[in-house]
């Protein structure tokens, strides 16, 4: 029998995270998700504590400050969450000698391009959160080589609140919604960043030459906010679960704090390449989260 592996998982109570759990790892994996209150990631030493203690293999950082309108009046909040906590691990896995993989955001772009983008286009966030999130890139990159960004968007499961449960909350008790119908992205179900997440992992363990630096990845295709809300309300109804009429109107007519971008279409072709990772549509993966939602109404 292989000797334990032990990989550090933090932020597992968020989408991601929970995801990350929940996968079926080789028997020989041993995860870790500790609480926040059980692992400062803005403490060094409470990091390097927790690295005494256990021999990991691996980080996956998918721990946040997420709150991206919230971000904008929380601005060391945010940067010590998103860009000091990956600084401290970059340190730390390096002196270690084992590989770290950070989640990041399609926030760290300014939505001004015309098509996809790739990871070697320009950055320049609109905001706190996003500026918070590259910061992060940029020390996980800088501070160890044997390092993996994934940028992802449009985060959705059957965990914590995300675009699609708000959607069928509010449909409940309304008829119609109006739903920003300018903003393009692809909609990204957790459980495949978390499987995406899983085979960089596991291939950095085992290969010490594995690809490195920034990648990305999301569901194929793409849609606004809209037009995955108008797919959410069929597939719903088609279980007899809460719909509404959809709306479309302007960024401009529903201000947020946050500016978001206009286009946050991220390309997959080097994930694709260089780990074999192909996205499946956004469509059936939004589909998977609708059903599952469906399903625990019915069974309670």
């Amino acid at each position: 029998m292989a000797d334990p592996v032990h990989i550090l998982i933090t932020g597992g109570a968020g989408q991601v995270g929970l995801e990350l759990l929940a996968a079926r790892w080789p028997d020989y994996v041993v995860l870790h998700a500790p609480t926040r209150s059980e692992l400062n990631l803005g403490d060094a030493k409470s990091v390097q504590a927790a690295f005494v203690a256990t021999p990991f293999s691996a980080v996956i950082n998918s721990g946040a400050h997420t709150a991206v309108d919230k971000a904008e009046t929380e601005v060391a909040a945010a940067f010590a969450a998103n860009a000091m906590g990956p600084a401290i691990l970059a340190d730390i896995t390096r002196e270690a000698g084992i590989p770290l993989i950070q989640v990041s955001t399609d926030y760290v772009f300014d939505g001004s391009k015309n098509d996809s983008y790739v990871e070697s286009d320009p950055v320049g966030p609109l905001g706190v959160y996003g500026a918070s999130k590259l910061a992060g890139e940029m020390a996980v990159r800088s501070g160890n080589p044997r390092s993996v960004v994934l940028r992802t968007a449009w985060v959705l499961s059957v965990h914590r609140a995300n675009f699609l449960k708000t959607m069928l909350r509010l449909a409940t008790d309304r008829p119609a919604l109006r739903v920003v119908g300018d903003q393009h992205g692809c909609p990204t179900s957790a459980r495949d960043i978390a499987a995406a997440l899983k085979t960089i992992t596991l291939r950095m363990i085992a290969d010490p030459s594995a690809p490195t630096g920034v990648y990305q990845f999301v569901n194929a295709g793409e849609t606004t906010w809209a037009g995955l809300a108008s797919e959410i309300f069929a597939l719903s109804a088609a279980t007899g679960g809460p719909t509404a009429a959809v709306e479309a109107i302007p960024a401009s007519e529903y201000p947020t704090p946050a500016k978001r971008p206009t286009n946050s279409r991220l390309s997959t072709a080097k994930l694709t390449h260089d780990y074999g990772i192909a996205p499946r549509p956004w469509q059936a993966a939004v589909a998977e989260i609708v059903t599952e939602l469906h399903t625990e109404r019915t069974v309670r």
